[in-house]
């Protein structure tokens, strides 16, 4: 072994148990994520992990995905190094529902480039629940569920806060977040403000290979990958024993540029000195996304009954930005006229409405939940390029949950979901003249108007049973997914992949049969989890590449249509985690996801972005607190990723490689405050390797060399009370 590797192996420490609680309740927290908590919640039998704002922090990478990603089963759909989308074993898009403080986030989770809109510095908490999770969430939780928390509110009148710097050496990253909080009698308040500045971020080799062209990278930097990030949140409201009514405001701003020879352009045609000039400076391909959140959660308990009313409204204001390309029959030259900007590729602007009511009660054993949602979306389009009809769309849900406590050691679940969904599409026709039969010209209509409406009924049951320090769950149940809009009316180029898209108005909803077991020991030295799944898809829908080119509208390029098929999917996650000593402790976390279609024209392949198997070695060290430095504590890991040969065409196929990081960190005491100091270095040799989840896997872009981050946290007012 390389003595640098065993030398970094023997000064770690152990510090992804550290991720499930806050410094003193660490190894409390860490069991009580694969066991007990899991009955007292509203998920039951679900497998569920839980991260807190100090351990986010600790993890701290691109975006709250990638910092979540670290979690066996959890992966993140990379889109360089600042965005990314959540998948969780191998499901992803809109398969996996993101919950913000009670309201489920919309944003433009069905593209391929479109990241989640959170700022991770404003999470007070994040709760991963994997598995379908559609008797409580509806439709896009088919997969599973990202749930966020805000911090929580202070318990005593005060004020507090903390103020984040931020620097990263692979892209010259430098930021600052400010977060405060208070409380004055039963008012509470709060809010963040959070800036970000990166350049483009460096790759471990200097000459990369898009469709079979040589492009070589300056300084191995990836050029156009360079972005700006603006968040803000503020809330505010009343908290009491018997209510409580708080309002979050949040606005989340972000600018970034796309790697110039993967977005439309010909790798042959970029102007390398144009976009070599600098690298903090953001060119075409780009995009500028908004997003505005609005939400009302409200509480009111009384003698046997607890009362959950939220309300949302979001609008995801998105502008993807080129240099004007003509293809088929479009203008050579962009006419003078147009209104529409030169630059305005695409527009897409979404609106939503969200309303979410709850009720706990008890009858004898039984704890009952009953609640409803309702959504209802309106998605705008814009710009000289066209890939999707604008869209209303509407959904309703009631649902019925109980959960019977047998005995002591034993619990059982059950659940029943009703829901009622309804697209409608606008039609759409081109703005130039085309070629048409008998020697005529006129504008082609691309996609014509659709109504759709789906219902569904799902169900769950499980239980959950305790023998000593062994404790078991088991879930079973029915979920489905409604198809979204592109899936349904998509006519046009997608320049991510080079291909020309084309929708089914026929897809039914998808539907999946699913069980998910847990097994988890926790003696006193030990912590030992197994969590297998089984899942069936009736008629999964996929993106299924053709044999025939479109020579008309996407200027040669290959035709792909969303089809259904049916599914097999299973897998599992373990965890191992042992303290030999008090101070020292070793984990070993692994996951394997594997998928087959059982029907269709891609019989016998798996699904597009399944993650490798994967194995997480980490040794870490806690060293004794001193008068002037505590919680300190020194960490290394290695992730071992198999080569992933199940692909589906176009896919390819990815190679092994293993990935060492480095962690470090101590709370300096200074006045009554402690000022946190943390390290990091990710990627610790540099290694060239690819994910096969990135973005830019497709043209064999590799992943982000060394990073060093060093982050500072320093508090002030008054900390003691929360």
């Amino acid at each position: 072994m390389n003595r640098r590797i065993l030398f970094s192996f023997i000064i770690a420490s152990s510090f992804f148990s550290q991720a499930y609680g806050q410094e003193k309740t660490i190894d409390l927290r860490e069991v009580q994520v694969a066991g007990r908590p899991y009955r007292q919640s509203a998920e039951g039998a679900l497998t569920m992990h839980l991260l807190t704002s100090d351990s986010i922090q600790k993890y701290l990478a691109g975006s709250l995905m990638q910092t979540l990603s670290r979690l066996p089963g959890v992966n993140a759909i990379g889109i360089g190094a600042s965005q990314s989308k959540p998948q969780i074993r191998g499901l992803g898009f809109n398969r996996v529902a993101t919950v913000d403080n009670g309201i489920k986030h919309e944003g433009q989770q069905w593209g391929l480039d479109h990241g989640l809109e959170i700022d991770q510095f404003s999470v007070g908490s994040a709760e991963i629940l994997k598995g379908a999770s559609s008797f409580m969430y509806g439709s896009d939780a088919i997969g599973g569920v990202i749930r966020l928390l805000p911090p929580a509110e202070l318990q005593e009148d005060g004020f507090k806060g903390t103020f984040n710097l931020l620097a990263k050496s692979n892209n010259g990253t430098i930021g600052g977040s400010l977060q405060v909080q208070g409380r004055k009698g039963n008012w509470v308040y709060g809010g963040g403000l959070t800036q970000l500045n990166y350049g483009d971020y460096r790759v471990p080799t200097d000459t990369v290979y898009v469709y079979n062209y040589a492009v070589r990278l300056k300084d191995r930097h990836v050029r156009n990958t360079a972005g700006r990030e603006t968040n803000f949140q503020l809330r505010g409201g009343y908290v009491s024993d018997r209510f409580s009514s708080i309002l979050y405001l949040s606005n989340y701003h972000t600018k970034f540029g796309f790697f110039a020879n993967a977005h439309g352009l010909e790798p042959r045609g970029v102007d390398t000195a144009l976009y070599d000039k600098s690298s903090r400076d953001i060119g075409y391909p780009s995009q500028s996304v908004n997003h505005l959140k609005l939400i009302s959660r409200n509480t009111i308990v009384g003698d046997n009954h607890k009362l959950w009313i939220d309300l949302g409204y979001q609008k995801n204001h998105r502008q993807e930005y080129n240099n004007y390309t003509a293809h088929g029959y479009m203008p050579p030259t962009y006419p003078q006229d147009m209104t529409i900007p030169i630059a305005l590729e695409r527009l897409y602007e979404k609106t939503t409405y969200n309303v979410s009511v709850k009720d706990q009660f008890t009858v004898a054993s039984h704890q009952f939940t009953i609640g409803a949602n309702g959504e209802y979306q309106h998605n705008g389009i814009d710009g000289w390029s066209f890939l999707i009809p604008s869209f209303k769309q509407k959904a309703m849900g009631l649902f019925i949950y109980d959960q019977y406590t047998l005995t002591d050691q034993t619990t059982l679940y059950g659940a029943l979901r009703y829901d009622y969904s309804h697209i409608q599409t606008s039609s759409y026709q081109d703005w130039f003249d085309s070629e048409l039969e008998d020697n005529q010209t006129g504008k082609i209509m691309r996609a014509t108007a659709l109504n759709r409406s789906f219902n569904s009924l799902v169900w769950s049951v499980g239980a959950a049973r305790e023998f000593g320090n062994l404790e078991t769950k088991i879930n079973i149940g029915k979920s489905f997914r409604v198809p979204i809009a592109q899936e349904l009316a998509a006519n046009g180029v997608n320049y991510h992949y080079f291909s020309y898209e084309k929708g089914d108005p026929t897809l039914s909803p998808e539907q999946s049969y699913q069980v998910d077991l847990s097994l988890a020991w926790n003696p006193n030295r030990f912590s030992i989890g197994f969590t297998p799944f089984f899942n069936y898809f009736s008629n999964y829908i996929y993106l299924n590449p053709t044999s025939r080119y479109d020579q008309h509208y996407g200027a040669g390029n290959q035709i792909f249509e969303y089809s259904e098929s049916r599914v097999r999917r299973y897998g599992a996650e373990f965890r191992l985690s042992y303290r030999p000593l008090k101070r020292w402790k070793t984990e070993l976390l692994g996951e394997y996801v594997r998928s087959k279609q059982l029907s269709g024209v891609k019989k016998g392949y798996t699904l597009p972005f399944s993650p490798a198997p994967s194995l997480l070695l980490d040794l870490s060290w806690t060293p004794k607190s001193s008068k002037y430095f505590k919680e300190s504590y020194l960490s290394i890991d290695c992730k071992w990723t198999a080569a992933q040969h199940h692909v589906v065409p176009p896919e390819e196929r990815t190679t092994a490689y293993q990935v060492f990081n480095f962690r470090a960190g101590t709370a300096v005491s200074w006045s009554r405050s402690k000022i946190q100091l943390r390290l990091q270095v990710q990627n610790l040799f540099d290694k060239k390797y690819m994910e096969h989840t990135s973005f830019y896997r497709l043209i064999a872009l590799p992943e982000q060399g060394r990073n060093f981050i060093l982050s500072v946290s320093v508090p002030f007012g008054n900390q003691s009370r929360s």
